[in-house]
């Protein structure tokens, strides 16, 4: 066996490993979400649907769903707009203090969660927002704009700036060139955008547990019904989280990854 085979194979399986740490936990919560038993344990009883039943036919966890995706669609779509905003600004202009103002930008993922969750307690009460939906939005806006930033930012490093100059030498104003050129180049990035800050949104409890009020979100309600109490109901909750979670993180880097190709084909 020649030396580059032994440390393919070296990486295969030490990939294989990281996968199983991380994903044995969560195929195990979906299997005992399908197990009979209350408790989770070997041997498995019988195969039921009762758990999904159970969630499915609670009035307070359809709300928190509900909630959950008004909250990720729409801090997805404020996310992206001042993430594309940001992006383009680094992209286009030069200024004074450039620096600063994208450390700011990127800012809000470096901070604690629980330290992000109290300022935000704050500060919505002191403008009359605390306790409602509108609060979770804003929060979430606030850290899921760095993400589309980022995302965002790196396609349009793709971008030749002289396009735009191109398309306004023929004509066309600054608006129409930003319709016409720069948002059909960075359009993957944009979707790509929407699902990883969706997804972001869609997982985030520290910050909607403080801001949220009555109007909880899936993950809250999750804490809840754990809270001294071991229920499978939460197996088949997390089942659908998870499966929301991975289908937006996956349409994300399906993008990504085919605009990567994009770029190497053309090269």
């Amino acid at each position: 066996m020649t030396a580059d085979r032994t440390i393919r194979i070296s990486l295969l399986v030490y990939l294989a490993l990281i996968f199983a740490f991380i994903f044995t936990p969560i195929l195990a919560s979906l299997v005992f979400s399908f197990n009979s038993d209350r408790f989770p344990s070997l041997p498995l009883g019988s195969f039921t649907l009762h758990w999904y039943q159970t969630v499915l036919s609670r009035p307070e966890i359809l709300e928190a769903a509900r909630t959950s995706v008004i909250v990720a669609v729409c801090s997805a779509v404020l996310s992206t707009f001042i993430g594309f905003c940001t992006a383009y600004t680094d992209f286009r202009y030069n200024f004074l203090f450039k620096n600063a103002y994208l450390a700011l930008a990127l800012l809000p993922p470096t901070i604690p969660l629980i330290i992000m969750a109290l300022a935000m307690l704050s500060w919505l009460a002191q403008i009359g927002l605390s306790g409602q939906v509108t609060s979770i939005i804003i929060s979430h806006t606030v850290l899921g704009a760095p993400f589309a930033m980022a995302v965002i930012r790196l396609r349009l490093n793709d971008m030749d700036p002289s396009l735009e100059a191109a398309s306004w030498n023929l004509g066309a104003s600054e608006w129409r060139s930003m319709w016409e050129v720069v948002i059909p180049f960075t359009k993957p990035a944009i979707v790509a955008a929407l699902c990883l800050t969706a997804a972001v949104s869609f997982d985030e409890f520290a910050v909607a547990w403080f801001v949220s009020g009555l109007n909880k979100t899936v993950p809250v309600v999750i804490l809840e019904i754990l809270q001294g109490n071991v229920d499978p109901q939460i197996n088949a909750i997390g089942t659908f989280v998870f499966f929301v979670s991975m289908t937006l993180i996956i349409v994300a880097q399906a993008l990504l990854m085919s605009q990567n190709r994009k770029k190497d084909a053309s090269a």
